[in-house]
């Protein structure tokens, strides 16, 4: 027959054994919502994106941006090129600046031309003042010019108004500046922190008065011609 006592004790002891787990379980769900609660807060939120992009073209290549909305279909873009399908312009403006005209050039949706993108996330907040940053930008680029204001050039600012790294060499391949881009920031996803306060980059001083009409041109720009890239095809 058991003892009394040690009856007693082991319910005791059970009834311990019972609190203990009870509590365990209901202490165990609290820290994990904790935990994840802490990681949703570390992470940067935000929809919103500035892709930075190179492809092909008849010479050196072309840089130019893409944003928007990672959940919509809509894509904006944004670039600098000479506003002209003749090549002429494209020749003297390696000398003297020529009349520009910015956005959407041929080939630029095309994927298959693609050579380099580095694409970075942000808040909507930020985003109303980035992109508002690259209408400014856009509406400023009234010239092109091989050796200071280039496509290159274009982005760089856009890049430098985010508060990322950028080479220190805009008078790069696109392709080139793209992936040091990348490489320069860690291929982080996210901007950081607010936009730059600097002042917005300007064209050469010697920029005509107004924009000509627009073109469908799709005109490269940049470095000195040591290399050939494949062309793309043209309208």
């Amino acid at each position: 027959m058991q003892n009394p006592r040690m009856k007693a004790r082991g319910l005791a002891l059970a009834g311990l054994c019972a609190v203990a787990i009870s509590a365990g379980l209901q202490v165990q769900p609290a820290s994990a919502q904790d935990s994840s609660a802490a990681a949703t807060a570390a992470k940067p939120q935000g929809n919103y994106y500035v892709d930075f992009r190179a492809r092909t073209a008849a010479t050196y290549g072309h840089a130019f941006v893409w944003y928007g909305r990672s959940d919509q279909k809509q894509i904006e873009v944004a670039g600098v090129h000479p506003a002209t399908e003749s090549v002429i312009p494209y020749i003297v403006g390696h000398i003297i600046p020529v009349p520009a005209e910015t956005g959407k050039s041929y080939g630029d949706l095309d994927e298959q031309y693609l050579t380099a993108s580095y694409r970075v996330y942000m808040t909507e907040a930020q985003a109303r003042e980035v992109f508002a940053y690259i209408k400014r930008l856009e509406g400023a680029s009234v010239v092109w010019n091989a050796a200071t204001w280039n496509c290159v050039a274009f982005i760089q600012a856009v890049a430098i108004h985010m508060g990322l790294k950028v080479p220190g060499n805009h008078l790069l391949y696109p392709e080139d500046w793209v992936n040091q881009l990348r490489q320069l920031n860690g291929g982080r996803k996210y901007m950081p922190g607010a936009a730059s306060s600097q002042p917005m980059a300007q064209a050469p001083a010697t920029a005509p008065a107004q924009k000509p009409a627009a073109a469908a041109a799709r005109k490269p720009a940049t470095v000195p011609p040591s290399r050939v890239v494949e062309a793309n095809p043209r309208t």
